[in-house]
């Protein structure tokens, strides 16, 4: 089972990025939004991919 320590940090920096890709696609003609949906897009990618190698590791 995944203790709730192990839960939170890998909820919260998917939630920002979610928070971001929304954001960002709100003011998608504007460089800012873009910024931010890339941004919010690596912030995902990297929590999954961190996970991953942990799991791995193990």
């Amino acid at each position: 089972m995944i203790s709730m320590s192990s839960f939170h940090a890998m909820l919260i920096p998917i939630l920002a990025g979610m928070i971001l890709l929304a954001i960002g696609f709100n003011f998608r003609d504007k460089n800012a939004g873009v910024f931010a949906m890339w941004i919010g897009m690596l912030t995902i990618l990297a929590t999954v991919v961190f996970k991953i190698l942990a799991k791995l590791n193990e």
